[in-house]
């Protein structure tokens, strides 16, 4: 299981994944995709606030007919628990979405540095 964070999200529904490393292409392609809920929302704040032209519901729906995305499902209260424990921001989405991940210790695929200095299953190949 691979998660995906929002803006790697955004540009596989943009069809950009020119701005993915090669290697990160290949486990997309390896892998069973998913996103912690905590995504559908941001991309819903991004959508309300006119950076992204779809509700995040329609992104996620799309991306799961297209590459079978799947949103988690594991009980809130458990990745909360992790994401409590997420000490090094103050983003709530950055907390849960590591949060998600952490419960299983699996893979998050994100371009943003910070998660990748404090998560370690956090990748990136620049």
């Amino acid at each position: 299981m691979t998660y995906l964070d929002t803006h790697v999200v955004v540009w596989l529904y943009a069809g950009m994944t020119d701005l993915l490393p090669p290697s990160m292409r290949q486990l997309l392609n390896a892998s069973d995709l998913y996103v912690s809920p905590m995504v559908m929302l941001e991309l819903q704040y991004l959508y309300e606030i006119g950076r992204t032209t779809e509700p995040g519901s329609v992104v996620v729906l799309d991306l799961s007919q297209r590459i079978g995305l799947r949103v988690s499902e594991e009980p809130l209260h458990r990745v909360i628990a992790l994401a409590l424990q997420q000490t090094w921001t103050r983003d709530p989405f950055d907390r849960i979405i590591v949060g998600q991940a952490a419960l299983q210790q699996h893979t998050l695929i994100t371009k943003d540095r910070t998660m990748r200095d404090h998560y370690p299953y956090a990748v990136w190949d620049e």
